[in-house]
C-alpha cells in the first residue's frame, strides 16, 4: 500500500505508517466493518422494542411512527452531503465526527424520558449514520487500490452490512427480553468510543480534489430532494392516501429538487458529483441494480417477519433466529464474492444473483399457514446468497468505475440508491400486499361490515378485532384473515420475483469481466497527481512510495 503523500493544498493523504503493511490494511477493514455493523444494526434493532417503548413512554401513533422512521429518513437524505463533504475536508475527519455524534445520540436515546427526546435523539443518530456510512466505503476504496483486493474487501463490507440489518431483530429481541428497551441504544456507546480512539490512530486520511468552493447550496438541495422522496414513499408504505399533502406533494417537490440538483451540477466547474459518471454504463447500471434489488426484497423482508410472527406465531427472538439462514448465506456470498467475480465477471454474477434470488422467492410461494421449517430455511439460504451476490457485484462495479478522488460522492450515491430502493420497496410491495389481502375479508360469517373493514387494514389489526368478537365469529375472522394474508404473501412474492427478473435484464449492460480499464485509469490518475505535486511521497519506512490513490 502506498505511503503518505506530502501534505498541501489539493494533495491527498494516503495511508499512514500504521497501515503500510498488508496485514494492517485488513485491520483498517475490520475497523470500518465494525463501524458499519452498528450503523446497520440501528436500522432494524428498534422493531422489536416498539411495544416496550409504547408501554413506557406512551407515544401517540404519529410520534411512534417518527421514532421508528426518522433514523433511516435523516440518514438517507444526508448521505450525499456528508459523502461529498468527506471528499473535500477529509473522509477520516467526517468519520470520526460521526462516531462521536452517534455515541452521544445513543446515550440520549437510551435515557430519553419522553417521545420527543427519543425522536430528536434518533434524528441525531441519523446524522451520525450519514457521516459514517459513505466514509467507510470511500476509505475502503482508498486503502485497497488493487481491484482484486478491493473486491475481497467489498465482499466483507457488504456481508457485514447484511448481517447488521438482519441480526438487528435478534439482538434487539434478546436485549429487550433481558434488560429494557434503552439497552438497544446503550450498546452503541462503548463500541463507538473504541472506534473513535482506534480510528484516530489507525485510519488513513484522504480527500479528493479541493479546487474551487464546496457547493453547500447544492448539497442542501440534494438533501431536501432525497428527504422529500423518501418521506413520501414511506408515507405511501404506511397506507396514507396516494394524493395528499404528506404523500404525493413531498415526492413531487423532492423529484423537482433532485432535477434542479442534477442541472446545477452539470453547470458547475467543480460539481459535488460529476454527473458524467452516469455516462459510464457500468456505473449507472450498478446504481440501478442496487435500487431494484432493495426495492424487490426489503418490503418483502418486513412481510416475512409478519408471516413468522402472526401466521406461525413465533416470538420476536424466534423470528430473528429463523432468519439466521439468510444471514449466514449472505455472509458466505460476501466472503466468496471476490472469487466468484473473478471467475464469472460482473455481468454473470449480478444477472445470476438476480435470477437465483427470483427462484428462491418463487419457491417460497409454496408456504402456507403451517410451519415448514426446512422448506423455509432452504428458501432463505438461496435468497440470502443470491441477494448478497447481486449487491456485491453491483457495489464492486460502481466503486471501481468511479475515480478515486470522487469515491466519497460515489459511495454516497450507492448508499442513497440503497435507501431509496428500500423505501420505495416498502411502499410498493406493501401496497401489493394490501391489495391482495383486503378482498378476502369482504364478507366473513358473523362479522359486521365495520369490523371487517377494520380487519382488512392488516393481519395484526384483524387479530385485535377478532379478540372482541364471539367465539364463532372470532375463529372465522382469524382463519379468514390468516388465509388472506398467506394469499397476499404469495402475490407479493410473485411481484417481487418479476422485479428481480427485470433487474437481471438491466444487469446485462454490465461488462463481462472486471476489466483492467478501471485499474489502468486509476494508475493514470495517480501518475498525473504525482506529476503535479512538487514534494516527493514518502513511504512507511522512509523510502519513496507511489502516489496516493486520491488527489
Amino acid at each position: 500500500m502506498s505511503g503518505t503523500t506530502a501534505s498541501g493544498r489539493g494533495r491527498t493523504a494516503g495511508v499512514p505508517r500504521h497501515t503500510g503493511g498488508g496485514v494492517n490494511r485488513w485491520t483498517v477493514l475490520t475497523v470500518l466493518c465494525v463501524s458499519l455493523l452498528f450503523v446497520a444494526l440501528d436500522t432494524t434493532i428498534l422493531y422489536v422494542a416498539v411495544p416496550s417503548i409504547t408501554e413506557d413512554l406512551r407515544p401517540g401513533p404519529v410520534e411512534l411512527l417518527w421514532i421508528v422512521d426518522i433514523y433511516p429518513l435523516i440518514a438517507a437524505s444526508l448521505l450525499i452531503l456528508f459523502g461529498t463533504l468527506g471528499d473535500r475536508v477529509g473522509r477520516r475527519r467526517v468519520l470520526l465526527l460521526g462516531y462521536g455524534l452517534f455515541a452521544l445520540a445513543s446515550a440520549a436515546a437510551a435515557l430519553a424520558p419522553n417521545p420527543q427526546i427519543l425522536m430528536a435523539a434518533r434524528a441525531l443518530l441519523g446524522i451520525g449514520g450519514a457521516m459514517i456510512m459513505p466514509a467507510t466505503l470511500s476509505i475502503l476504496r482508498q486503502v485497497f487500490p488493487d481491484r482484486r483486493e478491493r473486491a475481497v474487501a467489498i465482499g466483507v463490507w457488504s456481508a457485514v452490512a447484511a448481517v447488521g440489518a438482519a441480526v438487528g431483530p435478534v439482538l434487539g429481541g434478546f436485549l429487550v427480553e433481558n434488560f429494557w428497551w434503552g439497552s438497544v441504544f446503550l450498546i452503541n456507546i462503548p463500541m463507538m468510543a473504541a472506534m473513535f480512539l482506534i480510528g484516530r490512530w489507525l485510519l488513513p486520511e484522504s480527500r479528493g480534489e479541493r479546487n474551487g468552493p464546496w457547493d453547500l447550496l447544492g448539497a442542501v438541495i440534494a438533501a431536501l430532494g432525497v428527504l422529500g422522496v423518501v418521506f413520501g414513499v414511506k408515507r405511501l408504505g404506511s397506507g396514507a392516501p396516494v394524493v395528499g399533502v404528506t404523500t404525493l406533494l413531498p415526492i413531487v417537490i423532492g423529484v423537482a429538487l433532485l432535477i434542479l440538483f442534477v442541472r446545477r451540477q452539470g453547470r458547475r466547474a467543480h460539481p459535488l458529483i460529476d454527473m458524467r459518471l452516469f455516462a459510464r454504463p457500468a456505473f449507472g447500471t450498478s446504481i440501478g441494480c442496487i435500487v431494484l434489488a432493495m426495492l424487490a426484497l426489503v418490503g418483502l423482508q418486513l412481510i416475512a417477519v409478519q408471516y413468522l410472527q402472526l401466521v406461525l406465531h413465533l416470538s420476536p427472538l424466534e423470528t430473528g433466529l429463523r432468519m439466521l439462514p439468510l444471514v449466514f448465506s449472505a455472509m458466505a456470498a460476501g466472503l466468496t464474492g471476490s472469487k466468484l467475480l473473478q471467475a464469472l465477471g460482473p455481468r454473470v454474477m449480478v444477472v445470476g444473483g438476480f435470477t437465483l434470488t427470483a427462484l428462491a422467492v418463487l419457491s417460497l410461494t409454496a408456504l402456507g399457514s403451517q410451519d415448514h421449517f426446512w422448506q423455509l430455511s432452504l428458501g432463505f439460504v438461496l435468497l440470502g446468497f443470491g441477494f448478497q451476490s447481486t449487491l456485491f457485484g453491483a457495489y464492486e462495479s460502481m466503486l471501481s468505475e468511479a475515480p478515486a478522488a470522487q469515491s466519497g460522492g460515489a459511495a454516497a450515491l450507492g448508499e442513497t440508491a440503497y435507501q431509496l430502493g428500500a423505501g420505495i420497496g416498502v411502499a410498493l410491495l406493501g401496497s401489493v400486499m394490501n391489495a391482495a389481502y383486503a378482498p378476502g375479508l369482504g364478507r366473513v360469517e358473523g362479522v359486521s361490515d365495520r369490523a371487517a373493514r377494520s380487519a382488512s387494514h392488516s393481519l395484526g389489526e384483524a387479530y385485535k378485532v377478532a379478540a372482541g368478537l364471539g367465539e364463532h365469529a372470532r375463529e372465522a375472522l382469524r382463519v379468514a384473515a390468516r388465509d388472506s394474508f398467506v394469499h397476499g404473501l404469495r402475490v407479493t412474492l410473485v411481484a417481487s420475483a418479476v422485479l428481480l427478473l427485470v433487474g437481471a435484464g438491466i444487469a446485462l449492460r454490465l461488462p463481462r469481466r472486471a476489466a483492467a480499464e478501471s485499474v489502468e485509469r486509476d494508475a493514470a490518475e495517480e501518475g498525473a497527481t504525482a506529476a503535479e505535486e512538487s514534494a516527493p511521497a514518502v513511504g512507511c519506512e522512509g523510502t519513496p512510495a507511489p502516489a496516493s490513490t486520491g488527489r
